[in-house]
């Protein structure tokens, strides 16, 4: 029989996850420990924050007032756009100036932020027990996590907030089922959803981020090419192959065809917004974007939304994934101040999910893996506007 106990657990534990999911980090967020001890041990403080604009940095900046009262320190937190924040981070951190004590380690810049030596190692605060309460574990995030933001001498260099997914979301997904489809599982199903869709009540069909290394590699490794030809030890280009050319017509003409004016200039946020005010139906984005068209407050689709798995090509399924942490960068002033708030205590005491720490710790939330079919090299590959057979001559990979 189930105890009152575990039942009680369980219950949290689902709190918990429904919570942190909504902000892509149902895996990684921090432990919630208490302030340090030592009343405001850093007033006089100011710690002045840097990272792209996020439901989770929205969320963190709710929190602040309470690291503030219980540290003594001052936090200025600044959320650009994506785009806006990588140029201004990475020209600041090229100097090692003194502008920022806590940054975001995005994704696309992680090894050249830390084995430039712009950014600070974690582990002496982490070993530190004046710094770091015993009931703060690193292992408490996952490895998978925790890889990305280690550096060539094997240490950790951010703590990691979100492994981000790349998705599939539809806005107007009452438009599709009223064309007589269902979501969208393969490319070639895309394609028929789209032109079924396209300019229905003025919304156009598809848009796509323009950071094309992030949002085409996935329909790439779906046609079965590849960037390189095997990284990381062989980074000879392998962008001109039947399958990649093959990905890339497929994926230009997504845009051309179903996009609305301007597709290609597309940021992230742009993308965000045009979703959520059902200019845009269908789009591919990480969970902290996508999660915000359920919110009623600001979306004009909350009711209307639908979200899936990128499509299966030929080759197979390959969502992407993408970790960020907060860092210090190696000029800040405040390091053992950045650290109390990059490490993730920044509340007092943890009320709006109480299970928190006894949930997330020693913990893992279960996986859920995007997409679960074997590749198949006997598909049919989708091109533009027939169909045609190719043969894959990159190295074979597992398709999640």
């Amino acid at each position: 029989m189930t105890s009152p106990r575990s039942l009680s657990t369980m219950t949290q534990r689902r709190h918990f996850l429904q919570t942190a999911g909504a902000l892509g980090a149902s895996a990684l967020l921090p432990t919630l420990a208490r302030a340090q001890s030592g009343a405001r041990k850093f007033q006089g403080v100011t710690l002045n924050v840097s990272a792209f604009s996020s439901a989770y940095h929205t969320l963190l900046k709710q929190w602040l007032p309470e690291f503030e009262a219980a540290t003594g320190a001052k936090v200025n937190f600044d959320t650009p756009s994506f785009p806006v924040y990588n140029q201004r981070t990475d020209l600041e951190l090229s100097t090692k100036g003194s502008a920022y004590d806590v940054v975001n380690v995005t994704f696309i810049y992680i090894s050249r932020w830390i084995n430039s030596g712009w950014l600070t190692p974690l582990d002496d605060f982490i070993r530190n027990p004046n710094l770091t309460p015993p009931d703060w574990d690193v292992a408490d995030f996952l490895p998978g996590a925790r890889a990305p933001e280690t550096g060539k001498d094997g240490k950790l260099y951010g703590i990691p907030w979100v492994a981000e997914a790349l998705l599939s979301g539809a806005s107007r997904f009452d438009l599709v089922k009223a064309a007589g489809f269902g979501y969208p599982d393969t490319t070639d199903d895309l394609v028929k959803v789209l032109r079924a869709v396209n300019k229905k009540e003025r919304v156009a069909g598809f848009v796509a981020d323009n950071h094309y290394g992030w949002t085409f590699v996935p329909y790439l490794h779906a046609f079965g090419g590849d960037v390189f030809r095997k990284a990381p030890d062989d980074l000879f280009p392998t962008l001109d192959t039947p399958e990649a050319v093959a990905a890339a017509e497929y994926y230009a003409n997504l845009l051309k065809e179903f996009g609305p004016d301007g597709a290609i200039t597309y940021q992230p946020d742009q993308v965000t917004q045009a979703l959520k005010s059902g200019r845009v139906n269908f789009a591919d984005a990480g969970q902290i974007y996508l999660a915000q068209l359920a919110d009623k407050a600001s979306s004009k689709v909350a009711q209307t939304a639908h979200f899936g798995l990128l499509p299966k090509g030929p080759a197979g399924r390959f969502p992407g994934t993408a970790v960020h942490a907060l860092s210090i960068p190696t000029g800040s002033r405040n390091k053992e101040a950045a650290w109390a708030l990059s490490s993730g205590r920044c509340r007092s005491r943890p009320r709006a999910v109480p299970s928190w720490p006894a949930t997330v710790r020693r913990r893992a939330a279960p996986t859920w893996t995007p997409g679960n079919s074997a590749p198949s090299r006997s598909s049919t590959a989708s091109t533009w506007p027939s169909s045609r057979s190719t043969r894959s001559t990159s190295q074979p990979r597992a398709a999640t």
